[in-house]
Protein backbone atom coordinates (compact mmCIF):
# COMPACT_ATOMS: atom_id res chain seq x y z
CA UNK A 1 0.00 0.00 0.00
CA UNK A 2 1.37 3.46 -0.92
CA UNK A 3 1.91 6.07 1.66
CA UNK A 4 -1.26 8.32 0.31
CA UNK A 5 -3.65 5.50 -0.08
CA UNK A 6 -2.34 3.89 3.53
CA UNK A 7 -2.93 7.27 5.08
CA UNK A 8 -6.50 8.00 3.30
CA UNK A 9 -7.34 4.34 4.55
CA UNK A 10 -6.31 4.70 8.31
CA UNK A 11 -7.51 8.20 8.41
CA UNK A 12 -11.33 6.75 7.23
CA UNK A 13 -11.05 4.20 9.25
CA UNK A 14 -10.28 5.83 12.72
CA UNK A 15 -13.29 7.91 11.92
CA UNK A 16 -16.38 6.40 13.58
CA UNK A 17 -18.81 9.13 12.60
CA UNK A 18 -18.24 8.90 9.11
CA UNK A 19 -18.37 4.93 8.78
CA UNK A 20 -21.85 5.05 10.52
CA UNK A 21 -22.69 7.69 7.91
CA UNK A 22 -21.54 6.07 5.39
CA UNK A 23 -23.28 2.04 6.41
CA UNK A 24 -26.63 3.88 6.54
CA UNK A 25 -26.75 5.94 3.39
CA UNK A 26 -25.07 2.91 1.44
CA UNK A 27 -28.45 0.51 3.48
CA UNK A 28 -30.32 3.11 2.46
CA UNK A 29 -29.25 3.40 -1.20
CA UNK A 30 -29.24 -0.82 -1.75
CA UNK A 31 -33.01 -0.82 0.00
CA UNK A 32 -34.44 1.79 -2.39
CA UNK A 33 -32.46 -0.04 -5.73
CA UNK A 34 -34.02 -3.39 -4.62
CA UNK A 35 -37.73 -1.34 -4.19
CA UNK A 36 -37.83 -0.17 -7.90
CA UNK A 37 -36.51 -3.64 -9.57
CA UNK A 38 -39.34 -6.07 -8.05
CA UNK A 39 -39.60 -8.27 -10.99
CA UNK A 40 -36.00 -10.01 -11.32
CA UNK A 41 -36.84 -11.52 -14.53
CA UNK A 42 -37.81 -7.77 -15.74
CA UNK A 43 -34.05 -6.61 -14.51
CA UNK A 44 -32.36 -8.96 -15.79
CA UNK A 45 -33.51 -8.93 -19.18
CA UNK A 46 -33.42 -4.91 -18.64
CA UNK A 47 -29.19 -5.74 -17.88
CA UNK A 48 -28.82 -8.22 -20.67
CA UNK A 49 -30.51 -5.51 -23.29
CA UNK A 50 -28.55 -2.27 -22.39
CA UNK A 51 -25.52 -4.40 -21.79
CA UNK A 52 -25.91 -5.31 -25.41
CA UNK A 53 -26.39 -1.43 -25.94
CA UNK A 54 -23.22 -0.39 -24.68
CA UNK A 55 -21.33 -3.42 -25.85
CA UNK A 56 -22.31 -2.52 -29.62
CA UNK A 57 -21.14 0.93 -29.35
CA UNK A 58 -17.73 -0.41 -28.06
CA UNK A 59 -17.48 -2.35 -30.92
CA UNK A 60 -18.00 0.46 -33.27
CA UNK A 61 -17.04 2.78 -31.11
CA UNK A 62 -14.17 4.50 -34.18
CA UNK A 63 -17.25 4.79 -36.66
CA UNK A 64 -19.71 6.08 -34.18
CA UNK A 65 -17.16 8.85 -33.26
CA UNK A 66 -17.09 9.68 -36.46
CA UNK A 67 -20.67 9.63 -37.18
CA UNK A 68 -21.31 11.93 -34.34
CA UNK A 69 -18.80 14.77 -35.08
CA UNK A 70 -20.39 15.08 -38.52
CA UNK A 71 -24.12 15.21 -37.02
CA UNK A 72 -23.21 17.57 -33.90
CA UNK A 73 -21.36 19.74 -36.77
CA UNK A 74 -24.26 19.47 -38.68
CA UNK A 75 -26.57 20.86 -36.14
CA UNK A 76 -24.19 23.60 -35.24
CA UNK A 77 -22.24 22.16 -32.31
CA UNK A 78 -18.83 22.43 -32.46
CA UNK A 79 -16.94 19.52 -31.40
CA UNK A 80 -13.08 18.86 -30.14
CA UNK A 81 -10.89 16.49 -29.58
CA UNK A 82 -8.57 16.38 -26.40
CA UNK A 83 -6.18 13.63 -26.00
CA UNK A 84 -5.04 14.40 -22.68
CA UNK A 85 -6.50 16.63 -19.68
CA UNK A 86 -4.17 19.40 -20.17
CA UNK A 87 -5.19 19.35 -23.35
CA UNK A 88 -8.94 19.21 -22.75
CA UNK A 89 -8.17 22.24 -20.57
CA UNK A 90 -6.24 24.33 -22.63
CA UNK A 91 -9.60 24.16 -25.51
CA UNK A 92 -12.17 24.91 -22.85
CA UNK A 93 -10.03 28.01 -21.52
CA UNK A 94 -9.22 29.10 -25.14
CA UNK A 95 -12.88 29.08 -25.67
CA UNK A 96 -13.82 31.08 -22.58
CA UNK A 97 -11.33 33.77 -23.93
CA UNK A 98 -12.13 33.70 -27.20
CA UNK A 99 -15.76 35.03 -25.59
CA UNK A 100 -14.02 37.19 -22.99
CA UNK A 101 -15.60 35.06 -20.07
CA UNK A 102 -15.16 36.05 -16.48
CA UNK A 103 -17.97 33.86 -14.56
CA UNK A 104 -18.24 30.45 -15.42
CA UNK A 105 -21.49 28.25 -13.67
CA UNK A 106 -21.07 24.53 -14.17
CA UNK A 107 -23.12 21.43 -13.61
CA UNK A 108 -22.80 18.16 -12.61
CA UNK A 109 -19.43 16.76 -14.51
CA UNK A 110 -17.00 13.36 -13.48
CA UNK A 111 -15.25 14.43 -16.23
CA UNK A 112 -14.72 18.00 -15.47
CA UNK A 113 -13.45 16.44 -11.92
CA UNK A 114 -10.64 14.38 -14.23
CA UNK A 115 -9.84 17.16 -15.65
CA UNK A 116 -9.40 19.23 -12.73
CA UNK A 117 -10.63 21.89 -14.78
CA UNK A 118 -11.81 24.40 -11.71
CA UNK A 119 -8.52 24.30 -10.42
CA UNK A 120 -7.33 25.42 -14.11
CA UNK A 121 -9.19 27.96 -14.61
CA UNK A 122 -9.66 29.85 -11.46
CA UNK A 123 -5.50 29.85 -11.77
CA UNK A 124 -6.23 32.05 -15.35
CA UNK A 125 -8.87 34.02 -13.16
CA UNK A 126 -12.47 32.82 -14.31
CA UNK A 127 -14.82 31.80 -11.73
CA UNK A 128 -16.02 28.78 -11.97
CA UNK A 129 -18.87 27.90 -9.38
CA UNK A 130 -20.42 24.66 -9.27
CA UNK A 131 -24.33 24.45 -9.56
CA UNK A 132 -25.31 20.69 -8.75
CA UNK A 133 -25.75 20.75 -4.57
CA UNK A 134 -23.47 18.42 -3.98
CA UNK A 135 -20.83 19.76 -5.65
CA UNK A 136 -21.48 23.56 -4.21
CA UNK A 137 -21.29 22.06 -0.92
CA UNK A 138 -17.87 20.41 -1.49
CA UNK A 139 -16.99 23.39 -3.32
CA UNK A 140 -17.33 25.28 -0.39
CA UNK A 141 -15.67 22.77 1.89
CA UNK A 142 -12.70 22.80 -0.58
CA UNK A 143 -12.99 18.97 -1.16
CA UNK A 144 -13.81 16.69 -3.69
CA UNK A 145 -16.49 14.46 -4.66
CA UNK A 146 -16.89 11.37 -2.29
CA UNK A 147 -19.19 9.60 -4.64
CA UNK A 148 -19.50 9.88 -8.42
CA UNK A 149 -23.39 10.24 -7.71
CA UNK A 150 -24.11 12.19 -4.52
CA UNK A 151 -20.75 14.06 -4.47
CA UNK A 152 -21.35 15.39 -0.68
CA UNK A 153 -22.43 11.80 0.74
CA UNK A 154 -20.10 11.95 3.29
CA UNK A 155 -21.26 14.64 5.05
CA UNK A 156 -24.06 14.76 7.79
CA UNK A 157 -26.71 17.82 7.54
CA UNK A 158 -25.32 19.31 10.92
CA UNK A 159 -21.69 19.66 9.32
CA UNK A 160 -23.18 21.07 5.92
CA UNK A 161 -25.34 23.45 8.16
CA UNK A 162 -22.41 24.77 10.15
CA UNK A 163 -20.45 25.31 6.45
CA UNK A 164 -23.16 27.33 5.33
CA UNK A 165 -22.86 29.40 7.99
CA UNK A 166 -19.62 29.94 8.26
CA UNK A 167 -19.52 30.76 4.32
CA UNK A 168 -22.75 32.59 4.34
CA UNK A 169 -22.89 34.67 8.33
CA UNK A 170 -25.67 36.36 6.99
CA UNK A 171 -27.93 33.78 6.77
CA UNK A 172 -29.95 32.75 9.99
CA UNK A 173 -28.19 28.97 11.46
CA UNK A 174 -30.45 26.12 9.88
CA UNK A 175 -29.75 22.60 10.13
CA UNK A 176 -33.04 21.85 7.95
CA UNK A 177 -32.69 20.50 4.88
CA UNK A 178 -35.08 22.37 3.04
CA UNK A 179 -33.96 25.53 4.34
CA UNK A 180 -30.27 24.73 2.99
CA UNK A 181 -31.36 23.84 -0.18
CA UNK A 182 -33.58 27.12 -0.36
CA UNK A 183 -30.27 29.15 0.86
CA UNK A 184 -28.28 27.44 -1.92
CA UNK A 185 -31.12 27.83 -4.30
CA UNK A 186 -30.94 31.95 -3.73
CA UNK A 187 -27.40 32.17 -4.18
CA UNK A 188 -26.95 30.01 -7.34
CA UNK A 189 -29.89 31.31 -9.13
CA UNK A 190 -28.32 35.02 -9.04
CA UNK A 191 -24.80 33.41 -10.32
CA UNK A 192 -27.08 31.74 -13.36
CA UNK A 193 -27.87 34.74 -14.43
CA UNK A 194 -24.78 36.26 -14.04
CA UNK A 195 -22.44 33.66 -15.92
CA UNK A 196 -21.21 34.57 -19.33
CA UNK A 197 -20.69 31.02 -19.60
CA UNK A 198 -22.20 26.94 -18.37
CA UNK A 199 -20.26 23.73 -18.54
CA UNK A 200 -21.74 20.35 -18.06
CA UNK A 201 -20.82 16.82 -18.34
CA UNK A 202 -23.19 14.27 -20.84
CA UNK A 203 -24.84 11.34 -19.82
CA UNK A 204 -25.31 9.59 -23.69
CA UNK A 205 -23.79 10.87 -26.64
CA UNK A 206 -26.34 9.79 -29.45
CA UNK A 207 -24.62 9.49 -32.74
CA UNK A 208 -27.57 8.93 -34.97
CA UNK A 209 -28.82 12.42 -34.17
CA UNK A 210 -26.20 14.13 -32.28
CA UNK A 211 -28.13 14.77 -29.04
CA UNK A 212 -26.41 15.38 -26.01
CA UNK A 213 -28.33 13.89 -23.24
CA UNK A 214 -27.91 15.04 -19.62
CA UNK A 215 -29.73 13.27 -16.61
CA UNK A 216 -30.46 15.61 -13.12
CA UNK A 217 -32.78 16.11 -10.51
CA UNK A 218 -32.40 19.74 -9.25
CA UNK A 219 -32.37 21.78 -12.78
CA UNK A 220 -29.52 23.31 -12.13
CA UNK A 221 -27.80 21.11 -15.27
CA UNK A 222 -31.06 22.98 -17.58
CA UNK A 223 -30.31 26.17 -16.40
CA UNK A 224 -26.29 26.12 -16.98
CA UNK A 225 -27.35 24.93 -20.52
CA UNK A 226 -29.77 26.92 -21.20
CA UNK A 227 -29.56 30.54 -19.38
CA UNK A 228 -25.64 31.55 -20.20
CA UNK A 229 -25.07 32.68 -24.10
CA UNK A 230 -22.39 29.86 -24.33
CA UNK A 231 -22.45 26.08 -23.03
CA UNK A 232 -19.33 23.95 -23.07
CA UNK A 233 -20.23 19.64 -22.71
CA UNK A 234 -17.14 18.02 -21.41
CA UNK A 235 -17.25 13.89 -21.72
CA UNK A 236 -15.51 11.11 -22.24
CA UNK A 237 -15.25 9.74 -25.34
CA UNK A 238 -17.09 6.10 -24.38
CA UNK A 239 -20.28 8.05 -23.56
CA UNK A 240 -21.41 7.26 -27.10
CA UNK A 241 -24.66 5.14 -28.31
CA UNK A 242 -25.26 4.45 -32.00
CA UNK A 243 -29.11 5.05 -31.65
CA UNK A 244 -31.96 7.22 -29.91
CA UNK A 245 -33.54 3.94 -29.45
CA UNK A 246 -30.69 3.27 -27.35
CA UNK A 247 -31.58 5.73 -24.63
CA UNK A 248 -34.61 4.80 -22.83
CA UNK A 249 -33.30 1.24 -21.67
CA UNK A 250 -30.17 2.92 -20.46
CA UNK A 251 -32.48 5.47 -18.91
CA UNK A 252 -34.37 3.43 -16.97
CA UNK A 253 -32.02 1.15 -15.68
CA UNK A 254 -29.43 4.23 -14.59
CA UNK A 255 -31.59 6.38 -12.55
CA UNK A 256 -32.99 3.11 -10.86
CA UNK A 257 -29.80 1.72 -9.77
CA UNK A 258 -28.00 5.06 -8.84
CA UNK A 259 -30.83 6.56 -6.51
CA UNK A 260 -33.84 3.94 -6.84
CA UNK A 261 -35.77 6.88 -8.60
CA UNK A 262 -38.36 5.36 -11.42
CA UNK A 263 -37.30 8.49 -13.31
CA UNK A 264 -35.30 12.16 -12.80
CA UNK A 265 -36.98 15.14 -12.88
CA UNK A 266 -35.44 16.54 -15.74
CA UNK A 267 -33.47 14.71 -18.86
CA UNK A 268 -32.68 17.31 -21.51
CA UNK A 269 -31.68 16.25 -25.04
CA UNK A 270 -29.14 19.28 -26.68
CA UNK A 271 -28.95 18.83 -30.27
CA UNK A 272 -27.23 22.35 -30.94
CA UNK A 273 -27.71 26.27 -29.94
CA UNK A 274 -30.80 28.41 -29.86
CA UNK A 275 -32.42 28.78 -33.30
CA UNK A 276 -34.45 31.50 -34.98
CA UNK A 277 -37.87 32.14 -32.88
CA UNK A 278 -36.52 29.91 -30.11
CA UNK A 279 -37.32 31.31 -26.53
CA UNK A 280 -34.25 30.47 -24.88
CA UNK A 281 -30.45 28.31 -25.30
CA UNK A 282 -27.29 29.34 -25.57
CA UNK A 283 -25.80 30.98 -28.57
CA UNK A 284 -23.17 28.56 -28.92
CA UNK A 285 -22.59 25.09 -28.08
CA UNK A 286 -19.12 23.19 -27.61
CA UNK A 287 -18.70 19.62 -27.13
CA UNK A 288 -15.13 18.57 -25.78
CA UNK A 289 -14.56 14.92 -26.38
CA UNK A 290 -11.58 13.79 -23.66
CA UNK A 291 -9.90 9.99 -24.54
CA UNK A 292 -7.67 10.46 -21.41
CA UNK A 293 -6.26 6.58 -21.96
CA UNK A 294 -9.65 5.79 -22.71
CA UNK A 295 -8.31 4.35 -26.38
CA UNK A 296 -5.77 2.16 -24.88
CA UNK A 297 -8.65 0.30 -22.56
CA UNK A 298 -10.32 0.00 -25.87
CA UNK A 299 -7.83 -1.70 -27.47
CA UNK A 300 -7.71 -5.02 -24.90
CA UNK A 301 -11.06 -7.34 -25.64
CA UNK A 302 -11.09 -7.94 -22.02
CA UNK A 303 -10.47 -4.57 -20.62
CA UNK A 304 -12.59 -2.61 -22.88
CA UNK A 305 -15.45 -3.99 -20.52
CA UNK A 306 -14.25 -1.29 -18.22
CA UNK A 307 -16.19 1.44 -20.67
CA UNK A 308 -19.35 0.26 -20.49
CA UNK A 309 -19.96 2.33 -17.52
CA UNK A 310 -23.06 4.51 -16.99
CA UNK A 311 -21.92 5.89 -14.17
CA UNK A 312 -24.62 4.60 -11.73
CA UNK A 313 -22.40 4.29 -8.71
CA UNK A 314 -24.43 1.02 -8.03
CA UNK A 315 -21.11 -1.05 -7.62
CA UNK A 316 -19.90 1.69 -5.23
CA UNK A 317 -23.28 1.87 -3.12
CA UNK A 318 -23.02 -2.57 -2.49
CA UNK A 319 -19.00 -1.95 -2.07
CA UNK A 320 -18.37 -3.20 1.86
CA UNK A 321 -14.65 -1.75 1.41
CA UNK A 322 -16.19 1.74 0.03
CA UNK A 323 -18.56 1.29 2.99
CA UNK A 324 -15.94 1.64 5.58
CA UNK A 325 -13.47 3.72 3.96
CA UNK A 326 -15.91 6.25 1.91
CA UNK A 327 -14.33 7.87 -1.50
CA UNK A 328 -11.73 10.47 -0.69
CA UNK A 329 -9.85 7.70 0.94
CA UNK A 330 -9.02 6.19 -2.69
CA UNK A 331 -7.04 9.42 -3.22
CA UNK A 332 -8.86 9.07 -7.06
CA UNK A 333 -11.66 10.78 -9.03
CA UNK A 334 -13.65 7.64 -9.28
CA UNK A 335 -13.38 5.93 -5.98
CA UNK A 336 -15.48 1.90 -5.24
CA UNK A 337 -14.90 -0.52 -7.48
CA UNK A 338 -15.19 1.11 -10.91
CA UNK A 339 -12.57 3.35 -9.80
CA UNK A 340 -10.45 0.63 -9.14
CA UNK A 341 -10.62 -1.19 -12.56
CA UNK A 342 -10.37 2.39 -14.14
CA UNK A 343 -7.93 4.50 -12.54
CA UNK A 344 -5.38 2.05 -12.61
CA UNK A 345 -5.81 1.97 -16.70
CA UNK A 346 -5.82 5.89 -16.91
CA UNK A 347 -2.65 6.72 -14.64
CA UNK A 348 -1.17 3.49 -14.77
CA UNK A 349 -0.66 0.21 -12.61
CA UNK A 350 2.78 1.61 -10.85
CA UNK A 351 0.95 4.76 -9.71
CA UNK A 352 -2.88 3.18 -8.62
CA UNK A 353 -2.26 -0.72 -9.08
CA UNK A 354 -3.14 -1.24 -5.54
CA UNK A 355 -7.08 -0.45 -5.89
CA UNK A 356 -7.11 -3.56 -7.62
CA UNK A 357 -6.01 -5.27 -4.56
CA UNK A 358 -7.83 -2.88 -2.53
CA UNK A 359 -10.85 -5.54 -2.55
CA UNK A 360 -12.63 -8.67 -1.17
CA UNK A 361 -13.68 -9.80 -4.38
CA UNK A 362 -17.23 -10.86 -2.53
CA UNK A 363 -18.36 -10.32 -6.34
CA UNK A 364 -21.33 -7.44 -5.38
CA UNK A 365 -20.14 -5.29 -7.35
CA UNK A 366 -20.51 -7.40 -10.65
CA UNK A 367 -23.78 -8.77 -9.34
CA UNK A 368 -25.40 -5.42 -9.37
CA UNK A 369 -23.47 -3.93 -12.25
CA UNK A 370 -26.60 -2.81 -14.77
CA UNK A 371 -24.58 -2.98 -17.67
CA UNK A 372 -23.03 -6.24 -16.21
CA UNK A 373 -19.34 -5.43 -16.43
CA UNK A 374 -17.63 -8.39 -15.18
CA UNK A 375 -15.58 -6.22 -12.04
CA UNK A 376 -14.28 -9.06 -9.56
CA UNK A 377 -12.79 -10.72 -13.35
CA UNK A 378 -11.00 -7.43 -14.10
CA UNK A 379 -9.64 -7.17 -10.77
CA UNK A 380 -7.90 -9.64 -11.15
CA UNK A 381 -7.28 -9.49 -14.72
CA UNK A 382 -5.32 -5.87 -13.27
CA UNK A 383 -3.58 -7.29 -10.19
CA UNK A 384 -1.96 -10.08 -12.78
CA UNK A 385 -0.87 -7.25 -15.59
CA UNK A 386 0.98 -5.52 -12.21
CA UNK A 387 3.15 -8.50 -12.14
CA UNK A 388 3.29 -10.12 -15.01
CA UNK A 389 6.90 -10.21 -16.66
CA UNK A 390 5.99 -11.61 -20.22
CA UNK A 391 6.61 -7.67 -21.95
CA UNK A 392 3.45 -8.41 -24.06
CA UNK A 393 0.21 -6.30 -23.92
CA UNK A 394 -0.51 -2.38 -23.61
CA UNK A 395 -1.29 -2.18 -19.54
CA UNK A 396 0.09 1.22 -18.36
CA UNK A 397 2.72 0.58 -16.12
CA UNK A 398 2.88 -3.36 -16.92
CA UNK A 399 4.52 -5.33 -14.41
CA UNK A 400 5.65 -1.98 -12.46
CA UNK A 401 4.00 -4.20 -9.22
CA UNK A 402 5.78 -7.42 -9.67
CA UNK A 403 8.33 -7.65 -6.38
CA UNK A 404 11.82 -9.77 -6.59
CA UNK A 405 10.97 -11.02 -2.84
CA UNK A 406 7.40 -12.27 -3.88
CA UNK A 407 8.72 -13.81 -6.80
CA UNK A 408 11.45 -15.94 -5.13
CA UNK A 409 8.42 -16.89 -2.54
CA UNK A 410 6.12 -18.40 -5.25
CA UNK A 411 9.01 -20.42 -7.02
CA UNK A 412 9.99 -21.79 -3.41
CA UNK A 413 6.10 -22.57 -3.23
CA UNK A 414 6.34 -24.35 -6.20
CA UNK A 415 9.39 -26.31 -5.84
CA UNK A 416 8.15 -27.74 -2.77
CA UNK A 417 4.98 -28.42 -4.57
CA UNK A 418 5.93 -30.22 -7.37
CA UNK A 419 8.26 -32.58 -5.20
CA UNK A 420 6.61 -34.65 -2.85
CA UNK A 421 9.49 -36.25 -0.71
CA UNK A 422 10.69 -32.63 -0.48
CA UNK A 423 7.21 -30.90 0.74
CA UNK A 424 6.77 -33.47 3.46
CA UNK A 425 10.05 -32.55 5.04
CA UNK A 426 8.85 -28.78 4.94
CA UNK A 427 5.95 -29.51 6.54
CA UNK A 428 6.97 -31.77 9.15
CA UNK A 429 9.71 -29.23 10.14
CA UNK A 430 7.18 -26.63 10.20
CA UNK A 431 5.03 -28.36 12.89
CA UNK A 432 8.02 -29.33 14.90
CA UNK A 433 9.81 -25.91 15.07
CA UNK A 434 6.18 -24.10 15.04
CA UNK A 435 7.17 -22.10 17.82
CA UNK A 436 10.00 -20.83 16.39
CA UNK A 437 8.70 -19.11 13.58
CA UNK A 438 8.30 -15.68 13.50
CA UNK A 439 5.36 -13.81 14.96
CA UNK A 440 5.38 -10.80 12.86
CA UNK A 441 4.55 -11.63 9.54
CA UNK A 442 4.50 -7.49 7.61
CA UNK A 443 0.96 -6.35 7.03
CA UNK A 444 -0.94 -9.72 7.66
CA UNK A 445 -0.17 -9.31 11.50
CA UNK A 446 -0.74 -5.60 12.08
CA UNK A 447 -4.31 -5.98 12.39
CA UNK A 448 -4.38 -10.32 13.24
CA UNK A 449 -2.24 -12.88 15.07
CA UNK A 450 0.09 -14.81 13.12
CA UNK A 451 -1.39 -18.32 11.99
CA UNK A 452 -0.47 -21.05 14.84
CA UNK A 453 1.08 -24.50 12.52
CA UNK A 454 -0.50 -27.63 14.24
CA UNK A 455 1.39 -29.98 16.26
CA UNK A 456 1.21 -32.79 12.98
CA UNK A 457 0.29 -32.51 9.56
CA UNK A 458 -2.90 -33.83 8.24
CA UNK A 459 -1.01 -36.24 6.42
CA UNK A 460 -0.29 -37.82 9.54
CA UNK A 461 -3.33 -37.38 11.30
CA UNK A 462 -5.01 -39.28 8.66
CA UNK A 463 -2.45 -42.06 9.03
CA UNK A 464 -2.60 -42.63 12.98
CA UNK A 465 -6.45 -42.94 11.64
CA UNK A 466 -5.58 -45.56 9.79
CA UNK A 467 -6.33 -43.96 6.40
CA UNK A 468 -3.46 -45.10 4.12
CA UNK A 469 -2.30 -42.40 1.30
CA UNK A 470 -2.31 -44.98 -1.49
Amino acid sequence: MSGEFHDGVVKALSNEALRGHLRRAMDSLIEKRLAVFPDSDELESLRHRCMGIRANALSKLPDLLVHLEARCEEQGIRVHWAETTAEANSIVLEILRSHRVERLVKGKSMVSEEMGLNHALEAEGIECLESDLGEFIIQLAGETPSHIVMPALHKSKQEIAELFHEKFPDIPYSDDVDELTAVARGILREKFMQADAGLSGVNFLVAETGTLCLVENEGNGRMSTTVPPLHIAVTGIEKVVERLTDVPPLLSLLTRSATGQPITTYFNMINGPRQPGEKDGPQEVHLVLLDNGRSRIFADEELQATLRCIRCGACINHCPVYTRLGGHAYGTVYPGPIGSILEPQKEGLERLGELAEASTLCGACGEVCPVRIPIPKLLNRLRWEGVRHDGSGETAGQGKRRKQSQALAWKGWSTLASHPALYRTAVKSASRFRRLLPQQLGPWTHVRKAPEIAEKPLRELAEEEGFSHE
